[in-house]
């Protein structure tokens, strides 16, 4: 059995990789996926949590997380997407406006 501070150590790893990534990177594409990053360590905590405390409550948060985690994709890499047609470009320093 693996110990609960090991879920934890390995989500605030995971989470703090997301923030640097979030922090340093300029690309909207690594952005959104450190966002990602940071919202499946997360997942790995209320998981984690769940599990320990024998309880269905962190798994059944998880589930909502994941349904924002999608729709945060498909309306992210839309917006990408529109941005790249109009500026032929995705770094966040070079989007300066957001008008058509």
């Amino acid at each position: 059995m693996v110990p609960l501070s090991h879920y934890l150590i390995l989500s605030a790893v995971l989470f703090a990789i997301g923030v640097i990534g979030f922090l340093v990177r300029r690309n909207l594409i690594v952005i959104f996926m450190s966002i990602e990053l940071m919202l499946n360590a997360a997942n790995l905590a209320l998981v984690a949590f769940s599990r320990y405390r024998h309880a269905m409550d962190g798994q059944i948060f998880v589930f909502f997380v994941m349904a924002v985690a999608a729709a945060e994709v498909a309306i992210g890499l839309a917006i990408i997407m529109a941005l790249y047609r109009t500026q032929n470009t995705v770094n966040a320093d070079e989007v300066q406006l957001m008008k058509w």
